[in-house]
């Protein structure tokens, strides 16, 4: 239960609240009596109280709960419980149900006549939320588009825009998008969805089985969001039809399978990667999106700092040894391999990689696909391109104590290695090797440098708005007292479909082995240590990378926050 305070300004309440201060209140009512805009909606705007802290107020004014509305935090399918017109005069929006109680996000949760038009509309018990009435109205018309594409999409489906030119070679199948024949509801479907995913940029796209219906999901900027939810009568209908493209078995719906297509949409080719994986409910289907559009191979694009991009290059220019690079499944390593054989790659350069799978083909470099079912794995093919002489080998990821050696013998041996492995930072790759069984005295001979890597997405450029962070942030970020410095983020627009972020950018822990950190390797000291010799020596972890990337503005301090973990030292 939420104790109403005492009926008194807003303003008065933020100032009692140390959130703004009294200054800064008489000019935001001169103003507010100049523009006849809303106070709070000013205050905003000006960067002087965030959302969440005008909500918070206000809602223990009123003595309700309080949110902002956020992607992930409405179910879409409940708009159509009251309809666009109705959620925009009630400025109310269905957010989820439990049982027979629905809980509405609303400008005037107070608002009696609007409960009863709610309850009387959706037959359940209302449970009102406060939100702020520009965020709901942008929800509402957000999920209305969404619906209409949907629903444009889905009658689409029978007109003859859509058709395929398909020929099958060795990779595969290679399904023409852009060329136009009727084929079915399903198979234009199916086709549009993916032409849709590709225009958006969206890197996954997700077919899961619904209780009712079917979910179709887009991850873009790593973030899901729903694009289509046909009924739940078509599931088997588009499963099977991805597995056909992809050249899957649809007879066998208890084992996971993958497959592989290339499609030509927008006048260029498009390598998808489709996994399939029986769920309670059906098959889920997963379709990556390899477009050589999104692909940059350039360290300046990349989001690199000068001094670790300087760094993380002169580990690259050294003759032999192995470089590692480190994070968590989708924090694109393999993007950062690919920008250092673009680099290192030339016609005096014999570059050899194996990889499962090969993402993208480049040029001047051979790439060997890992093939496990007939025994080609990475440590195999690492013995066989030995002999093949190369210069520089790339390893998609050392799995496995035999992969790690034949890596690390390599290094030894006149050959620079680069290799991905799964560890949360760059210290933690020395003890992750010593564990696989790697003898620390080849270690710390073979080992030139890490480099620890997360993706952050990037503030929407048409958008951007500046903006004081929660003190609490601030504490967490360890930056008490930094409230004064103009921090970045989205305000929400149409190019950026209301999340305010718009691409990605890497944040990068570069580790260089020095001759103390060799010492240390050969001794086996723990990474612990080894992370406080490195920022002894003016090494800076991720989360103070983060932060200096979130205080030039190209990301926010909350996404920072979310994709870093804490080590307790701001940035200098």
């Amino acid at each position: 239960m939420i104790t109403a305070l005492p009926k008194m300004p807003i303003g008065e309440i933020l100032i009692e609240d140390n959130i703004i201060s009294r200054e800064q209140l008489a000019r935001a009512l001169a103003e507010q009596k100049a523009t006849g805009q809303f106070l709070g909606e000013l205050l905003v705007a000006r960067g002087l109280v965030s959302q969440q802290q005008l909500v918070k107020t206000l809602a223990r004014r009123l003595g309700v709960r309080g949110c902002v509305l956020q992607t992930g935090l409405v179910d879409p399918a409940l708009l159509n419980l009251v309809g666009e017109d109705e959620a925009l005069h009630l400025k109310a929006l269905p957010m989820f149900r439990v049982r027979d109680t629905l809980t509405v996000a609303m400008a005037e949760p107070q608002s009696l006549p609007a409960i009863d038009r709610l309850r009387q509309l959706t037959n359940c018990s209302i449970r009102p939320v406060l939100v702020l009435e520009g965020n709901v109205v942008e929800f509402i018309k957000k999920l209305a588009s969404s619906t209409n594409d949907m629903t444009s999409l889905l009658e689409s489906v029978s007109e003859s825009e859509l058709g395929e030119d398909v020929t099958v070679g060795e990779d595969g199948l290679t399904i023409d998008l852009d060329k136009a024949h009727e084929k079915g509801p399903v198979v234009n479907l199916v086709h549009r969805v993916i032409l849709k995913s590709i225009h958006d940029r969206a890197s996954d796209i997700h077919i899961e089985p619904d209780v009712d219906s079917t979910r179709i999901r887009c991850r873009i900027d790593g973030v899901l969001s729903d694009l289509v939810q046909p009924a739940g009568d078509m599931h088997a209908g588009i499963v099977s039809r991805v597995k056909v493209m992809s050249r899957m078995d649809i007879a066998e719906k208890r084992l996971p399978q993958e497959g592989r297509l290339r499609v030509i949409a927008q006048g260029r080719q498009i390598d998808l990667r489709v996994s399939s994986m029986p769920t309670l409910l059906g098959e889920k289907i997963v379709i990556r999106i390899l477009d050589k559009a999104n692909l940059k191979v350039r360290f300046e694009d990349l989001g690199f700092r000068p001094d670790s991009l300087a760094t993380f290059q002169r580990i690259l220019r050294q003759p032999y040894g192995m470089v590692l690079v480190t994070g968590p499944t989708g924090s694109g390593k393999t993007t950062t391999l690919y920008s250092a054989l673009d680099l290192l790659r030339s016609p005096e350069v014999n570059i050899v990689t194996v990889e499962d799978p090969v993402e993208y083909q480049l040029d001047l470099i051979n790439q060997v696909q890992v093939q496990s079912n007939i025994g080609m794995t990475f440590a195999r093919a690492l013995r066989s391109i030995l002999r093949q002489d190369p210069d520089i080998i790339m390893v998609g990821e050392i799995r496995d104590a035999e992969t790690a050696s034949v890596s690390v013998h390599a290094a030894l041996t006149g050959h620079l290695v680069l290799a991905t492995l799964h560890t949360n930072d760059a210290p933690g790759a020395i003890a992750r090797l010593v564990d696989m069984g790697v003898e620390p005295y080849l270690l710390s001979g073979s080992l030139n440098g890490v480099v620890a890597q997360r993706l952050v997405r990037k503030v929407c450029a048409n958008c951007a708005t500046e903006y004081s962070p929660d003190a609490t942030v601030l504490a967490d970020a360890g930056l008490t007292g930094d409230a004064r410095h103009a921090w970045t983020r989205g305000a929400g627009c149409d190019q950026c479909h209301g999340t305010g972020f718009a691409g990605r950018v890497g944040i990068y822990e570069v580790m260089e082995v020095t001759p103390a950190l060799r010492t240390m390797i050969h001794q086996r000291l723990s990474a612990d240590e080894f992370r406080r010799e490195w920022q002894k020596d003016g090494g800076l972890t991720l989360r103070q990378e983060g932060l200096l990337l979130a205080r030039n503005g190209l990301t926010s301090l909350e996404e920072v926050l979310g994709a870093t973990h804490s080590d307790g030292v701001a940035p200098a």
